[in-house]
């Protein structure tokens, strides 16, 4: 992804908010709300944020950009306290997979993105009862389950990257027709996407195609479709609590304790799904299909005390290991990232490293990050040995896929291991110290001085 222009800033310290505007209907009248609502005043919120993500997969696009950002421009003119991001998206090959998902998941992450970089907690869309419609209707094609049906909800709680956002869809309630008659009243302007009109796009088909056949032989089916979504949703929130209260002994953490999850399932499979699936929700995880969990009871059923399993749904790895069920991304490596040495304070007794050998290693260019070859070795307390690295990951609990962990070497010597600790001998208590600490990628920086 790449960003971004902005509009010069010039707002107070209160709450923020974002709203995302793609430049069409729904969303330049949401903008238009937002900006003219009173009642965001009487709750503090300070500065709206107008957020584009340019997905690059149609020749307009950066024209829609440009709209976007001279629209934004009209309200910081009027007074009203707005500035402008955006994000360009590498969708990749647009001939591999569903374009729709793909496009669609890239979108919440740069929004998602573009609120953490901005401490944003409260993210506007401007879905509407039509969205709503052609969702569950593209559920029952798919066969979901109450959870896909509910659709989307007016209000949601996403997770990214250990900062939480609220999402909104305050237009829910309101049909496109309604959203058709504000614009024209305030004599709005937007931008029509001439992909909407192509109907081998699924949701595209159901706009223009078998919505309006529905409107004739049920006036009221846009609503009616959408009240449905809303009483699944309640639905949802009951099968929620239920699953809490069946995984009080299996879900523990991030993680679901095999033993007493295959003693559910043995006795009653539907509310083994259920606490399955709420698991996956937890984790910001697609519902998988019913052959699919299936498919995983099987092998489940199949395993032994000790054994390693591995599955591949949506983009992520579930993997068991000590008898319990774990969520991993396939894109995460432990080895983005690098060496940090934190001072210690002087009068502190912790361990650390000499601040003047750290330094002269520096200097002489003796420092070095390596990764696993299989026969290094560490001491990590007094008075004992030095092990292997595959027996102290076993003794400190440390699971597989986090064991082919970063190395510091200084002077050819093993000093660090990420997740494991430091080298006792090269440790003193006295003097000015540091302590060496592996960074992940966006956060890592040098603090020797």
């Amino acid at each position: 992804m790449a960003s971004s222009r902005k509009l010069p800033q010039n707002h107070k310290s209160g709450k923020r908010i974002a709203v995302a505007l793609s430049g069409g209907l729904d969303s330049v009248v949401l903008l238009d709300t937002v900006c003219k609502a009173q009642v965001f005043q009487s709750q503090k919120i300070e500065h709206i944020w107008v957020f584009h993500i340019h997905h690059g997969l149609q020749k307009p696009a950066d024209q829609w950009l440009e709209f976007c950002e001279k629209l934004t421009a009209q309200y910081q003119k009027k007074k009203y306290p707005v500035t402008f991001d955006f994000r360009l998206l590498h969708i990749g090959d647009v001939q591999n997979g569903n374009i729709e998902a793909r496009a669609r998941a890239a979108r919440y992450e740069a929004l998602a993105d573009l609120c953490a970089e901005h401490h944003i907690q409260d993210l506007l869309l401007a879905h509407h009862q039509n969205d709503q419609a052609e969702t569950i209707l593209l559920q029952l094609l798919r066969g979901a389950g109450v959870a896909g049906l509910s659709a989307m909800p007016s209000e949601r709680l996403m997770t990214e990257n250990q900062s939480s956002i609220t999402i909104w869809r305050p237009l829910l309630g309101e049909s496109r027709e309604s959203l058709e008659v504000y614009a024209k009243t305030h004599r709005l302007k937007w931008i029509e996407d001439p992909s909407n009109l192509h109907t081998h796009y699924r949701r595209n088909a159901l706009r223009q195609e078998i919505i309006p056949r529905l409107g004739k032989i049920q006036p009221e089916a846009v609503s009616n479709l959408a009240r449905s979504a809303q009483l699944l949703g309640d639905a949802q929130v009951l099968l929620d609590r239920l699953a809490q209260t069946d995984g009080k002994t299996i879900l523990n953490q991030d993680h679901l304790k095999l033993k007493p999850l295959l003693q559910l399932e043995k006795q009653d499979l539907a509310a083994a799904n259920n606490v399955v699936r709420y698991w996956l929700k937890q984790q910001n995880l697609a519902m998988p299909s019913q052959e699919r969990l299936q498919a995983w009871w099987n092998d489940l059923k199949k395993v032994g005390a000790h054994a390693q399993l591995k599955w591949l749904h949506d983009d992520h790895e579930i993997v068991l290991w000590r008898n319990q069920l774990s969520v991993l991304q396939i894109s995460s490596h432990s080895s983005w990232g690098q060496w940090v040495f934190t001072p210690l304070p002087v009068r502190s007794k912790a361990l650390g490293l000499s601040l003047e050998y750290v330094n002269q290693a520096i200097a002489s260019k003796g420092i070095e990050e390596r990764p696993r070859s299989g026969a290094e070795r560490l001491q990590l307390k007094a008075n004992t040995p030095r092990k292997t690295l595959k027996n102290l990951f076993q003794e400190n609990d440390v699971p597989p896929w986090q064991r082919q962990a970063p190395l510091l070497f200084i002077h050819g010597e093993l000093i660090a291991v990420a997740g494991l600790g430091t080298s006792f001998p090269h440790l003193s208590t006295s003097g000015k110290r540091v302590l060496p600490e592996w960074q992940p990628a966006n956060t890592a920086q040098n603090r020797v001085k």
